[in-house]
């Protein structure tokens, strides 16, 4: 039987168990990358397994979410960050220098390796033919310093694509049009491999932006071939030595097929609520617009900025909008500043902003109060842009553009047809740096705090529902982003104030006074990013389980990490308030919680492993790892 991309990568990797799908495994990773909103915990979670230092092949840290240091608690960030990096042994990415995911690809990804990053956009570098994966600061910790990481093997699903884009239909769509079919929760349980004769009509860019887009179907992973195209990619890197050949098996086995002919997309935007709520152009064309942003890990290489403004050129955006462009790399930016694409843009009315996530996660550029703000990022939903009062569409720089001369949403495929190629790229890597050893004092302010130490459960589990929610919970419902939390990352009993801050701003507050407790949710509960604070957070609470239909991966296994039970059942019958109390003595037996306000019994479920049941007995994986080493 043939062998899928993903499985040819895994087998080469594997140090605990075997490629059965459905089963736990453990795999080596090659490569790890961590980013200033979720790295200082990564670090802090390093430090505290007491390694003296990276074990992993290459680790880089990046700052890239509050680049520009709104605060001063984000600059102490910083500066912890690049001296911690140096100490242990990793490359150091600085601000101003792009978003971690778009250079991870550009400087560090080498077809066939595995990358472990705690973003949950990890898998863009799969464009380049790379296992990338997102995944919890914990798990980043373990892998950094040479230990396994485990998951679930998935489901196998392959996208065969076909022709070729035209003009006003961008790589956005393709992935748009997946979510449109599959939906939010349609990629759980699977890696995604892209193949077909269309692969070759797309630029690894093009690709990039698939795979990262693509995370937001719930899958583990994103992957494209390793081909001519990624070879002179990498050649324009100066990388060529890094390419590898990776195709999947003539008869390789997958779970499920999708086909796209891109030929014949049109250009898609989603509405504001889910990145899976897509309309055709046709659907919204002349919706108003207040701002437009063009950028991000998504949509912010050098052809990406270069076709909007190509667009724009010689026109002034509608007057009754504002419009930023945002490049996700320094690369880009010097090509950008090179062609005369800035100062054309700059004359058109546009703002420009220095490479890094800022506006993407509402570091600035927020919304108005019911305003529509048209991007080219990855995610949708409330509060996503740094307020619940504003929303947010997703869709390709093409549309964005057009829409920004319009002051509405606009098909670009109504404007003269424009073709952009790429023959070279500029290597810049100053504000790399190298790491310089243990002769490097790691400097800490005051808001750096330690995480406590991680205890053993305790059987019974007993406590109130503080909070009861739906479905498709993300983990900026659990915990905002945006300039809210952002400066506090590295603070756990202070960012744990804003646990469900939109949904229930006494939440933290009847936490502490009922000594912790319990959360219950729908589906789905935890969708979105890998953002480890929406887990640490309820756990400094003094959360014990989570009862919910479904998990997302990723917030399943940071809950699991932090030492927090991801309990299954049917949470309808459980409403806030009610006191529940489960014997946890025993988590292989027959389980129940006792709701002993409505005197009922209420079956419960898991889908531990056992390796995850020990997790959780001994605290949480910290605790785990450390008593496995004694």
């Amino acid at each position: 039987m043939g062998k899928t991309m993903t499985e040819k990568i895994l087998e080469t990797h594997v140090v605990e168990g075997s490629l059965k799908r459905g089963g736990e495994v453990g795999i080596r990773i090659d490569q790890c990358l961590t980013q200033d909103s979720t790295g200082t915990m990564a670090w802090l979670e390093f430090e505290s397994l007491g390694m003296s230092g990276v074990k992993a092949e290459l680790a880089v840290s990046y700052c890239d979410h509050t680049s520009l240091g709104f605060k001063g608690e984000s600059t102490d960030d910083h500066v912890f960050l690049q001296s911690i990096a140096s100490h242990y042994g990793a490359k150091f990415s600085k601000n101003g220098n792009g978003v971690c995911h778009q250079l991870h690809y550009e400087r560090f990804g080498v077809p066939g390796k595995t990358l472990l990053g705690s973003d949950s956009h990890t898998p863009t570098a799969g464009g380049l033919g790379v296992l990338g994966i997102g995944a919890g600061g914990m798990d980043v910790a373990v892998a950094m310093g040479g230990g396994p990481f485990h998951l679930i093997v998935p489901k196998m699903m392959r996208i065969v694509l076909t022709g070729a884009l035209p003009w006003g239909v961008a790589a956005k769509d393709v992935a748009l049009e997946i979510l449109r079919r599959i939906s939010v929760k349609g990629g759980v349980g699977y890696f995604l491999e892209f193949t077909g004769p269309g692969v070759e009509n797309l630029s690894v860019p093009q690709r990039a932006t698939i795979t990262n887009l693509c995370t937001e179907t719930g899958a583990t992973a994103s992957i494209f071939p390793s081909d001519e195209v990624t070879k002179e990619f990498l050649r324009m890197q100066g990388r060529e030595e890094a390419w590898h050949a990776l195709f999947p098996d003539p008869d390789a086995v997958y779970d499920k097929t999708l086909e796209i002919d891109m030929a014949t997309l049109k250009p898609l935007v989603a509405m504001p609520g889910m990145p899976d709520n897509v309309y055709d152009i046709d659907e919204v064309k002349g919706t108003k617009i207040d701002q437009v942003y063009i950028g991000s890990c998504t949509n912010g290489s050098y052809r990406d900025i270069r076709i909007a403004a190509e667009i724009i050129t010689g026109k002034r955006v509608s007057p009754n909008i504002d419009v930023i462009v945002s490049p996700a790399s320094r690369q880009a930016w010097e090509m950008l500043m090179a062609d005369g694409s800035f100062l054309a843009l700059t004359k058109a009315g546009v703002r420009l902003i220095e490479p890094g996530c800022n506006a993407c996660i509402g570091i600035g550029f927020v919304p108005g109060y019911g305003h529509l703000s048209l991007r080219t990022v990855n995610r949708n939903w409330k509060g996503r842009g740094g307020s619940k009062f504003g929303k947010i569409a997703l869709c390709s720089p093409e549309v964005a553009a057009a829409s920004a001369l319009a002051g509405a949403i606009a098909d670009p495929r109504e404007l003269s047809p424009l073709e952009v190629k790429v023959d070279h790229l500029t290597v810049d890597d100053a504000l790399i740096l190298e790491p310089q050893g243990t002769a490097v004092e790691i400097r800490r302010a005051p808001n750096i705090v330690p995480l406590a130490p991680q205890r053993p459960l305790r059987s019974p589990l007993v406590g109130t529902v503080l909070i009861k929610l739906g479905d498709g919970v993300s983990t900026d419902t659990i915990l905002p982003a945006g300039p809210l939390t952002q400066h506090l990352r590295s603070n756990l009993p202070e960012i744990a104030k804003f646990t469900f801050y939109y949904e229930d701003k006494e939440f933290a507050t009847r936490a502490a006074a009922n000594g912790g407790g319990f959360i219950v949710g729908g589906e789905n509960y935890g969708q979105g990013s890998s953002r480890e604070h929406a887990a640490l957070a309820p756990w400094q609470l003094g959360i014990k389980a989570v009862f919910a239909k479904s998990y997302a991966r990723i917030h399943r296994a940071n809950l699991i990490n932090v030492g927090i039970i991801p309990f299954i059942c049917d949470t309808d019958r459980i409403d806030r308030d009610d006191e529940l109390e489960v014997d946890v003595a025993d988590l292989t037996g027959e389980l129940v919680a006792d709701n002993r306000t409505k005197d009922e019994r209420i079956p419960l479920s898991h889908d531990l492993s056992p390796r995850e049941i020990a997790m959780i007995k001994a605290g949480g994986l910290l605790a785990y790892t450390a008593a496995q080493h004694r």
